[in-house]
């Protein structure tokens, strides 16, 4: 029996990597049954290579879980290890094979995982105790035992294994016994070996017998050693793509296509992406592509090999050349990668730009699930918006569908403005805006549907890829200043006039929200008042609302303005009401105020020129006097306005024709809520029963 000391650099080399070479104590199983498949797959190139002339028999991995015992088995038929290769690869931490193994036999073999040595290491994370027994294919070579109780410390000698291959036993800590159970292990080796390019065994198949299930003598394989993106594309029909997706993501609806990858130079990658069919467009799900490196699964965290857009896709991408740090749950980046990443936006590019041109029926009947996925690309690839502005599509609300170039040849001749800027209008629910919207096709304009969670920064971009363009809601202004085709007068109204205006309709108005009120000549048969916010300040606080860096706009108060119509008969007879109901009063009022203010001016005057007397005793007396009168004289204006507006305010709280059109203009914007929209229409009753009780 030998006995010596591992070969590591520290005393304390267990501790670690136990506690801190993996994140997940689960993954070393992966690591070891990726271990016997590159066991396996060696010997089968050594058998290509003709360097081994005997049988290579059942290559099946065995996995063996005894609860009882607490112990788990791992099982290779491959090629084995002689003692100098146990001494040289086992002994020496972190000296694998693989390297070699792989520049030796590079033309019979490119499918070696390994390359780190320590993946075998990641026993001791779960085990208090490991046991090797190997025999190697060479001729001659005698079986051989090492055993290792997690510290440096190690017996090596004569094993017992009688056929070529290596038995991994793992003794479990009390801690770990959960991986001697037959189904956290079947749910381990169906999330990390399914694919894996050996077959794998796991128990028994089982049927259904005398109201039990019981072992037939059949090895339950738990994996697809030649999974679909391996196979030839042109060996594969549609089903064969939908099936495998409903086995990845079992319950899924059927997704809307797929990209087969398959490229050899400058790199090695397969896979296959789905499109997957978005219900929900708030219900956006990502990593959801499961990353492979010679059909073991890495991660299904991927934000770092693809554009952070294409996360949304499911599916599989599998390459040996993505570079992985020891744990392989990690991505570095390097050339490699971006090479990746830029290859799988083409593919995707070309897939959608291929389905635009040649089944463009099917590709507007899918758009609506498209458009967040491609909106996000747009968005956060340059590359990929370049070419995606040639099979984005622009969708009406009457649901019919435009390539951005010809939507912009369809409207240049209606929607330009005075200015010879054209105008995109847009509404975002087409119940909510239908009286804008008609409003707008009654001016014989088109009006797109912008429904996306995205669209508020879509707008903003294609603002900017479009020239002499702008955006603007449906609902964001009077029809005819979203596309002012001409300079129309507004009506004249003094600053008292326009201060009782806002005074006015501030007082009917919902609390909470800020109000800007304004004068505007839209005809007799113009809507008394109308509510609308700019497109700038609800662009941004919309664009707060999904991200992006403005949550600034998303914590200031709601804006809308409010344009009363002065040419609309219910408007003028408000008006009127008003000057009957306090006019005089007011004039008065304001009198006093000019009043007031003539004499504060005055006074600000006689300030001014007792500075410059040349009597300072004088000019003392004079300037005491001048600062009381002037601030008696602001004392009293404050008063006055004070007053003026508690009148103005009384007004509005008692003038029924003032309160029938704001409500309805809140009413049609969907801001009457509550109590308010109970008190509206109780009111609405009473208005018309004394319309027909007169």
């Amino acid at each position: 029996m030998k006995q010596g000391s591992i070969g590591v650099t520290t005393e304390n080399i267990f501790p670690v990597i136990k506690k801190f070479l993996y994140s997940d104590h689960e993954i070393f199983l992966r690591e070891l049954v990726a271990n016997a498949v590159d066991a396996t797959q060696k010997i089968k190139a050594l058998a290509d290579s003709g360097e081994f002339k005997g049988e290579l028999g059942d290559l099946t991995i065995h996995i063996e879980a005894d609860s009882d015992a607490k112990t788990l088995k791992i099982i290779d038929n491959g090629l084995g290890m002689t003692e100098e290769e146990v001494n040289k690869y086992i002994n020496q931490i972190a000296f694998s094979s693989a390297g070699e193994f792989l520049e030796k036999y590079k033309d019979q073999l490119s499918s070696i995982i390994g390359h780190f040595g320590l993946g075998f290491y990641s026993a001791f994370m779960v085990s208090k105790k490991v046991e090797i027994d190997t025999l190697s294919w060479k001729d001659g070579a005698e079986a051989v035992s090492w055993t290792c109780e997690g510290n440096p410390e190690y017996e090596m000698g004569k094993g017992t294994r009688t056929t070529r291959g290596t038995t991994i036993t793992l003794h479990l800590d009390d801690e770990e016994t959960e991986f001697a159970q037959r189904g956290k292990i079947e749910q381990l080796l169906k999330k990390y070996c399914k694919f894996m390019p050996v077959p794998i065994a796991f128990g028994k198949k089982q049927e259904w017998k005398d109201g039990k299930y019981v072992d037939t003598d059949k090895d339950n394989i738990i994996n697809d050693v030649e999974p679909l993106w391996a196979k030839n594309p042109k060996d594969i029909k549609d089903e064969d793509y939908l099936k495998f997706y409903n086995y990845l993501y079992p319950g899924s609806e059927e997704p809307l296509f797929y990209i087969h990858l398959n490229v050899d130079y400058p790199f090695h990658l397969t896979g296959i992406l789905y499109f997957p069919k978005i219900k929900d467009r708030i219900d956006v799900h990502t990593d959801k592509i499961q990353l492979y490196c010679n059909q073991m699964f890495v991660t299904d965290s991927v934000k770092n090999i693809v554009p952070e857009f294409l996360t949304l896709l499911h599916g599989v991408i599998d390459s040996p050349d993505i570079p992985l740090n020891v744990s392989r749950s990690y991505l570095q980046s390097d050339a490699n990668v971006k090479k990746i990443s830029g290859y799988i936006t083409k593919k995707v590019a070309d897939r959608l730009e291929e389905i635009f041109k040649n089944d463009r029926e099917q590709f507007e009947k899918k758009w609506d699930n498209l458009k967040l996925f491609i909106e996000y690309g747009m968005l956060t690839d340059e590359k990929f918006c370049e070419r995606a502005m040639k099979f984005f599509l622009l969708k009406n609300c009457d649901g019919k569908f435009f390539p951005v170039e010809d939507y912009t040849k369809a409207i240049e001749t209606l929607q330009k403005d005075k200015d010879g800027r054209l105008v995109y209008l847009y509404a975002t629910d087409k119940t909510e805006q239908y009286r804008h919207i008609e409003a707008a096709k009654n001016k014989g304009y088109d009006v797109l549907l912008m429904d996306c969670p995205l669209d508020p920064h879509f707008v903003s971009l294609l603002e900017n890829k479009l020239e002499n363009s702008s955006f603007a809601r449906v609902d964001s202004d009077i029809i005819d200043n979203l596309i002012r085709k001409e300079d129309r007068e507004k009506p004249q109204l003094s600053d008292s006039e326009t201060d009782e205006l806002n005074i006015i309709f501030n007082k009917v108005m919902p609390e909470g929200s800020h109000y800007l009120v304004g004068a505007d000549n839209l005809g007799e048969n113009g809507e008394p008042v109308v509510i609308t916010q700019s497109e700038f300040m609800r662009r941004y606080r919309d664009m707060a609302s999904v991200g992006g860096g403005m949550n600034f706009y998303g914590e200031l108060p709601e804006t809308y303005n409010i344009t009363v119509n002065m040419e609309n008969p219910l408007i003028k007879k408000m008006l009127e009401e008003k000057q009957d109901c306090c006019g005089k009063e007011l004039t008065d009022i304001d009198a006093r105020i000019a009043e007031s203010e003539k004499a504060r001016k005055e006074a600000e005057k006689a300030n001014a020129q007792s500075s410059s007397d040349g009597d300072k005793e004088a000019g003392k007396t004079a300037e005491t006097d001048a600062t009381a009168e002037t601030g008696t004289a602001a004392e009293n204006v404050a008063e006055l306005r004070d007053r003026r507006k508690d009148i103005l305010e009384k007004f509005a709280d008692g003038n029924t024709i003032l309160h029938q059109v704001t409500g309805l203009a809140l009413l049609s914007n969907g801001m009457l809520k509550g109590k308010a929209l109970a008190d509206f229409i109780r009111n609405s009753y009473e208005v018309v029963g004394k319309a027909f009780t007169k």
